[in-house]
């Protein structure tokens, strides 16, 4: 079963919007509007809840504001770009340019600075979801005993929790998003640790064998991160993984390796 999931959104269905601001007032005042324009409005009071509530509701839109009481806004924007592709209207009352292009850089799609017109934030609404992708990815990916929640960053192996480094988890996210695909030795050098290490791959080896060892039920034999000689590596899409045979037999006999 391959759980690297796409479902489509009902045309017909109210767009759904998640609000993640802590100020209760401007919720209120953004729900009555939006409800009255036909759209379905989830409230999030600071980052963390509002990724859960992205990751629960797969939300046609997300208004996002940069001031959050328990991480940065653009902390939340980085974290949804690592799993989602929703497009971000940021609300705020930062108004500086750096601020502005920092955000769209980061992964947001568009900018209001506070106060706003009720009329303004519906058109900019109305653009997002014109240039927005139709298809959802799910944010849990599974592989045999393999399964990351992207939202939350939590990796289970046989139902047990994994702990990752930071380099780890990025090696592993990158393998994700390319699941099932031959990826090359610099191509993973450059995304998880940037251009100029593209030829420091025996950064990489070492830490595919602490991945591997965290992960594989047999970390000598891997069945999940998948060793394509002279090439670099692949992740394996499967639910019914199994280490590869030492050996073939043949005939009943053993074939030499």
């Amino acid at each position: 079963m391959v759980v690297w999931n796409t479902t489509m959104k009902d045309e017909l269905a109210e767009p759904i919007i998640v609000i993640i601001d802590d100020e209760v007032q401007l919720r209120r005042l953004l729900r009555v509007s939006l409800e009255a324009n036909g759209y379905k409005v989830y409230e999030a009071a600071n980052g963390q809840q509002g990724l859960v509530e992205v990751a629960a509701r797969h939300p046609d839109l997300v208004l996002l504001d940069l001031g959050l009481p328990d991480m940065d806004g653009l902390d939340v924007v980085a974290r949804l770009r690592e799993w989602s592709l929703v497009p971000i209207i940021i609300l705020s009352v930062r108004q500086t340019e750096r601020d502005k292009v920092t955000a769209l850089r980061g992964g947001a799609d568009d900018y209001l600075t506070k106060p706003f017109s009720t009329a303004e934030l519906l058109a900019r609404l109305q653009v997002a979801q014109r240039h927005a992708q139709t298809a959802v990815v799910e944010a849990v990916f599974t592989s045999g005993a393999l399964k990351v929640d992207l939202a939350s960053r939590s990796v289970n192996v046989k139902g047990q929790p994994v702990r990752l480094t930071k380099t780890e988890y990025a090696l592993l996210r990158f393998f994700i998003h390319n699941a099932g695909k031959v990826v090359t030795h610099p191509q993973i050098m450059e995304s998880v640790w940037g251009p100029g290490h593209r030829e420091k791959t025996h950064y990489l080896h070492v830490y595919m064998r602490y991945l591997r060892e965290k992960i594989e039920s047999t970390p000598a034999k891997p069945a999940l991160l998948v060793t394509e000689p002279r090439v670099g590596y692949r992740l394996t899409v499967d639910s019914n993984l199994k280490p590869p045979p030492d050996r073939l037999k043949v005939n009943g006999a053993k074939a030499e390796k």
